[in-house]
């Protein structure tokens, strides 16, 4: 079973919107504690992703989903976004 995964990616907002990018992700098992997560960079930029928390879907090519959170955002370039998310339940990848 692969403990990482890089490349495209869709995030599916609480509200249907889809937004397409390029995740990176992994597993941790620190302390016995199954879990994943990682940085998601989207091609673009919109105001429903900018307030995106809770309820959110990360799709993976083949249409492997998993529910994640967005726990931080942070400017990369003047026209780039990084978003951080965690994910819950079993990893996608």
């Amino acid at each position: 079973m692969p403990t990482n995964y890089s490349g495209p990616a869709r995030l599916i907002l609480v509200d249907g919107a889809r937004i397409s990018g390029m995740a990176s992700l992994s597993t941790n098992q620190r302390g016995g504690l199954n879990g994943w997560g990682g940085t998601f960079r989207p091609d673009e930029i919109t105001a429903e992703l900018r307030n995106a928390g809770e309820g959110v879907h990360l799709e993976l090519p083949y249409e492997n989903t998993g529910e994640v959170s967005v726990t931080g955002m942070r400017k990369l370039l003047a026209t780039q976004l990084l978003v951080s998310l965690v994910g819950h339940g079993p990893a996608p990848f």
